[in-house]
């Protein structure tokens, strides 16, 4: 990070005043502390823990139990607490039931369907569930889908609430019976007359869609805005035009939109995939409840929870967080499951654990919140205590690695710390911020907490990534200043 000579005599001047002052900043590496004054946010604004896992007090620290927004990076929470609780090889079951008797492959009455809550229950998995049904004997349902979605209670969700952007899948809200996270994927190409390419999938009678754009030159640039859609969501039912132009520079590209209600999301996809596995339904959806002692006539099983874990931490999924989070309440009571028992159930296996964490805020367990708040002390004690954990390799498998996959794909490219950081990061407006593990070339694991709420936060991401280059090449070898 290169420093202009006026920005470096400033920092120089707040650095010494921070250090005349007293204040916990001082126990900063000056170089660390300098390249976060540069990016134009005060210290204050900034809280840090390094820690040797081997170690009972950590390298140095700023602001450790001050709660910040951490944004993403409360995800470590609920997926610590997850694979202890629940444990690696949990998985969610969505069940297929009879209501009615099934003669030569014609039910003659409803078929229910139980969600379990499984937070990935993608497009291929249904469509292995439609195949699944068939295989079983049923090709015709005369009656209507009845849909069981009382494993959680029901949220009330504004998916414009957060960020005015209701039709990104992020917004999604947590549903027991979430399929292929509610979205439709819209694929653009340029094609050999005036007009795009387009793909829709899953196509659904329910989402009447018009024809593509039209083709454009010039370069690439903002090319959603420049196809001009125009989506009208009633919930029952959704229409999309596209009104614009697509540039031919773009090549292939994919946009990804939340649209309908969930029962009705899930009724158009039981209706397209089960009709594609060459069954017959043409019924109606309605809520129910499956009978207690029912039996179920097909059961399709999640991957198990390490798997879902990889990829929350990882992709930094947050509809797929949010129903973890859910489902952490059913480890503490039997369903509906509810926020505030997934809450009680974090805070007492935090207490049964010793993890103190007093300032600790949840409001959905994924981060995606103005409300959440955790200190970066709290996240640091996290860490120890998931390296010493009997699910340490699940949990740190979770995190994404400097400059090869997930979040940090893109990141320390060009560094020898490539391949040998495991971080989660935040991102929200705002907020910045990474935790996890640096192992140096000796083999020595560091844990790593980083948090900043400021309005400048976007500018601080070569900050937070100088700090992980730092701990990696000098944690091991520095020494405070006496």
């Amino acid at each position: 990070m290169r420093l202009d000579r006026a920005s470096c005599g400033a920092t120089a001047l707040a650095f010494a005043l921070l250090v005349a002052a007293g204040t916990t900043a001082a126990a900063l590496p000056r170089e660390i502390a300098r390249v976060f004054l540069n990016t134009g946010v005060p210290l204050n604004a900034v809280a840090i823990v390094v820690q040797d896992v081997s170690n009972h007090r950590p390298l140095f620290t700023q602001q450790p139990e001050r709660p910040y927004n951490p944004a993403s990076v409360m995800k470590l929470v609920t997926t610590f607490a997850a694979l202890e609780l629940l444990g690696p090889e949990f998985h969610w079951t969505t069940a297929a039931y009879l209501d009615g008797a099934l003669d030569a492959g014609v039910l003659h009455g409803n078929l229910l369907l139980k969600g379990g809550g499984d937070p990935k229950l993608t497009l291929e998995r249904w469509q292995a569930f439609m195949a699944m049904l068939r295989d079983k004997g049923l090709s015709i349902v005369e009656g209507d889908l009845v849909l069981d979605r009382t494993f959680f209670a029901p949220v009330a969700h504004d998916p414009a609430a957060f960020d005015g952007e209701p039709r990104k899948p992020y917004n999604v809200g947590p549903d027991a019976l979430l399929v292929n996270f509610k979205s439709v994927r819209f694929g653009f190409a340029p094609g050999a007359a005036d007009d795009a390419v387009m793909t829709v999938e899953p196509s659904l009678r329910t989402v009447a869609v018009g024809a593509p754009p039209k083709l454009a030159a010039g370069p690439c640039g903002d090319w959603r805005t420049t196809i001009g859609a125009l989506f009208l969501d009633q919930g029952a039912r959704a229409e999309v035009t596209f009104g614009g132009r697509y540039p031919a520079a773009c090549g292939e590209r994919e946009w990804w939109v939340s649209l309908l209600d969930h029962p009705t999301y899930v009724h158009a996809m039981f209706e397209t995939y089960f009709g594609a596995a060459g069954g017959r339904f043409a019924g109606r959806w309605r809520d129910g409840v499956v009978p207690a002692r029912a039996a179920p006539f097909a059961t399709l099983d999640s991957p198990p929870l390490w798997d879902v874990v990889r990829d929350i931490n990882k992709l930094s999924n947050n509809i797929m967080a949010r129903q973890l989070f859910l489902t952490l309440a059913t480890a503490r009571a039997p369903p509906p499951a509810t926020i505030e028992r997934a809450t009680e159930t974090v805070v007492a296996w935090a207490a049964r654990r010793n993890l103190r964490m007093p300032e600790l805020v949840l409001d959905n367990g994924s981060g995606l919140s103005r409300r959440e708040r955790i200190s970066a002390g709290s996240l640091a004690r996290l860490l120890l205590a998931a390296n010493a954990s009997p699910v340490r390799e699940e949990f740190a498998s979770s995190l994404s690695v400097a400059a090869m996959d997930g979040t940090l794909q893109r990141r320390f490219l060009n560094g020898s710390v490539a391949g040998q950081a495991l971080l989660k990061t935040g991102t929200l407006d705002g907020v910045r911020a990474l935790a996890g593990y640096v192992i140096n070339e000796d083999g020595r694991r560091f844990a790593v907490v980083a948090i900043v709420n400021h309005a400048n936060a976007a500018q601080t991401q070569g900050a937070l990534d100088y700090l992980v280059q730092w701990v990696y090449h000098n944690g091991a070898s520095w020494q405070p200043m006496r």
